[in-house]
């Protein structure tokens, strides 16, 4: 397929595009779902809990992984019951995604 040019960041397009298709395919085999973001407080601290765990974890350069990276957004998502800041969220994990998925494919077979 060919759009204009939308993106700046290095590899977004084909991040774009991947999650499009999955997308479709997610919505051919199970319909458009309707789910509770979180159920109930004890979840929402919870994941406050394990956030917090994580960010500790991610200050040190020989603990931080794109894993605990991706788990702190995550879990920092999980513990916000304001829709709007869990929307920030929730694009703040797009991008560690995508960065991650960036990282992966500079690697090639290096790792």
């Amino acid at each position: 397929m060919s759009y204009p040019v939308l993106f700046t960041t290095a590899g977004m397009r084909n991040f774009a595009e991947l999650v499009d298709a999955e997308r479709q395919r997610q919505i051919t085999k199970f319909g458009d779902q309707h789910h509770p973001i979180v159920q109930g407080m004890h979840s929402v601290a919870l994941f406050a809990d394990l956030a917090q765990g994580l960010r500790g974890l991610n200050t040190n350069p020989n603990e931080r992984c794109w894993m605990t990276i991706l788990l702190e957004e995550t879990y920092e998502a999980g513990a916000e019951s304001d829709l709007a800041k869990l929307r920030v969220e929730l694009v703040q994990i797009a991008a560690v995604c995508q960065a991650i998925i960036t990282d992966l494919d500079r690697q090639g077979d290096k790792r």
